[in-house]
């Protein structure tokens, strides 16, 4: 199992489509593990994006993430990082396909509603940003064996 960070940006929370994305992600079966709802401080958003500073976008990107709300979120299931990305679609909304979260809700390349981790190792980072050990938590879900094969050794 991984666990991925998501964050509903501030175009997402203001549009009023944060029960629609989160739905997306429990209809395809991933488990939501840890939620909030929050305002980015501007040093939250600097250690968020560093890999990001000194590029053109960067001050308007801080700027944005900062601007309104956001709700971020845990998710977690087998292949999660990889799901969720493919589940958001490409980067700008007016390349992205339809039936992926920016392919029907999105047309700014500005804009873009949505940020997943993209890698393991920058999820463990982003979660530790946002999240506390204590935030996170385990718990069975009564249809599990339902969303998973689990008659291996591994959830499938």
């Amino acid at each position: 199992m991984e666990t991925t960070l998501i964050i509903l940006k501030p175009d997402a929370v203001q549009r009023g489509l944060i029960g629609r994305i989160i739905s997306r992600f429990e209809d395809k079966g991933l488990q939501v593990v840890g939620t909030r709802l929050m305002k980015i401080s501007p040093e939250l958003a600097a250690k968020h994006y560093e890999s990001h500073e000194g590029k053109p976008f960067y001050p308007g990107l801080v700027s944005f993430m900062t601007s309104s709300p956001v709700v971020v979120l845990a998710l977690r299931g087998v292949g999660a990082i990889a799901i969720c990305r493919k589940m958001m679609g490409a980067t700008f909304g007016s390349n992205a396909e339809p039936g992926t979260i920016r392919g029907d809700f999105g047309v700014s390349n500005s804009f873009n509603l949505i940020h997943g981790s993209d890698s393991p190792e920058a999820a463990k980072h982003e979660l530790g940003l946002f999240f506390s050990s204590e935030d996170l938590l385990d718990w069975d879900r009564a249809g599990e064996g339902w969303i998973y094969d689990l008659s291996g050794d591994e959830p499938e």
